[in-house]
């Protein structure tokens, strides 16, 4: 059997229930972290990025993107897996549809490719269970930030990112390349930290305030 606390149950007054879907979080040491083979860095410049981005418009049509929100539990509070790379950016683990590949597909695809050992088959893209799309986040145009909703004035966008609950297992190994790390950021540290996390990380704690999360302990 496995002990579960609410996090509901931790307030005094028994707090609001009438909150959605509960979601069940494991501590973080019930995961195993480790490193690959690093892969190269593209040290592109924003001029280049824009470019690159404009030619695959006119290629492929509007930049569909989608990324993940993993949670653990660490110190009794719900924290967010986020990569950092190179110990400089910070990013969701996702990445960008192929023609024709629907969200789900990607990023099950997306999180094999980058959390995975891609030796071991024993953790494929059916491991991962992907659940309900918490937002959706629009690029008016190439050097424009993304926006929770899209602009009136806005009849093209060129980029579309969409923002995954995936729900994680008791346990699993995550592998990423040595030029990046899986750091886990307490949900709090989020709210109202756009400058450090960037609009949409920190806009998750809004995303999930309509969550109850339950802590697990495996084997109680």
């Amino acid at each position: 059997m496995s002990g579960l606390r609410s996090i509901e149950s931790a307030l005094e007054n028994g707090g609001d229930h009438s909150r959605g879907e509960a979601v069940d979080l494991y501590p973080l040491d019930c995961y195993y972290f480790g490193f690959r083979a690093q892969v190269p860095f593209n040290h592109e410049s924003k001029a280049d990025r824009i470019m690159r981005m404009r030619a695959n418009d006119d290629a492929y049509g509007m930049r569909k993107c989608v990324a993940a929100v993993l949670l653990v539990e660490l110190f009794n509070h719900p924290h967010i897996l986020l990569l950092q790379i190179r110990n400089s950016i910070i990013k969701l683990p996702g990445g960008r549809l192929r023609p024709n590949e629907s969200d789900v597909a990607c990023l099950k695809r997306k999180l094999s490719s980058k959390l995975s050992d891609p030796e071991d088959n024993s953790e494929g893209n059916s491991q991962w269970e992907i659940g309900e799309c918490l937002g959706v986040w629009w690029k008016p145009d190439f050097e424009a930030p993304l926006y929770p909703h899209l602009p009136p004035n806005v009849k093209r966008p060129v980029e579309c990112t969409k923002l995954y609950l995936v729900k994680l297992p008791e346990s699993r190994r995550f592998i990423v390349p040595k030029t990046q790390r899986l750091i886990a950021v307490p949900l709090c540290r989020l709210h109202d930290s756009e400058e450090t996390y960037g609009t949409v990380i920190s806009g998750i704690p809004q995303l999930l305030s309509n969550f109850s999360f339950n802590f697990v302990t495996p084997g109680l």
